[in-house]
């Protein structure tokens, strides 16, 4: 099974149709439905590497200080289920139009509508801090676009935050850590498993 389109799932204003679909998954006992479509990623299932990094990443379960940061958050698994577990504001960032609009919806579905805050990069203010970002990164961007987007937002971890991170093996999540540490970030192999790694980056002088 393809997990997007032909075209780009990255692209702003997709032109394929808006066939909207459910997505069935369970994430820590509670069973989730959400609505994707064509033209937005993974549209038919809940992509693997996102499933990897909901099971390995601890989840917060508490309402926390400074919201996280769902960074490419396609149709809004990952902010849904953020919000839900923890009560916890969330920005749900994406280029694409339809994926904001869909996280919109999932949100409202969810019950977390008041939670989860779909933008655009340049609609997120500037003075926000994140305690924790989460991101299935946009790896078929290619590297130089990945590491500017990483280093666009990684910055704006509060100094205690944590960002984790699912990247495939084969499409270069051990060259990806390395490229982290080089720019000072502190990371940890989270986990491994079905071929992605989970990334735990904070800043160096966290403990």
């Amino acid at each position: 099974m393809r997990s997007v389109t032909d075209e780009h799932y990255f692209s702003a204003e997709p032109t394929t149709p808006d066939d909207r679909r459910p997505v069935e998954f369970t994430v820590a006992g509670r069973a989730y439905r959400l609505l994707a479509a064509g033209g937005v990623f993974s549209a038919g299932r809940l992509d693997p590497g996102t499933a990897v990094l909901l099971r390995k990443a601890p989840l917060p379960t508490a309402p926390a200080p400074a919201p996280y940061l769902d960074l490419g958050c396609g149709y809004g698994p990952i902010a849904v289920v953020l919000a839900t577990a923890s009560q916890t504001p969330v920005y749900a960032v994406d280029v694409n139009r339809r994926a904001l609009d869909l996280t919109r919806t999932n949100a409202a579905l969810a019950e977390v509508a008041d939670l989860v805050v779909p933008a655009l990069p340049d609609e997120v203010p500037p003075d926000v801090r994140f305690g924790e970002i989460w991101s299935n990164p946009p790896i078929r961007i290619g590297k130089t676009a990945l590491y500017g987007l990483l280093d666009r937002w990684l910055p704006r971890l509060t100094p205690a935050g944590v960002a984790w991170l699912v990247v495939s093996r084969n499409l270069g999540g051990d060259s990806l850590q390395r490229r982290l540490v080089e720019r000072g970030w502190t990371v940890e192999r989270q986990a491994s498993q079905k071929g992605y790694r989970v990334l735990r980056v904070t800043h160096s002088m966290s403990p």
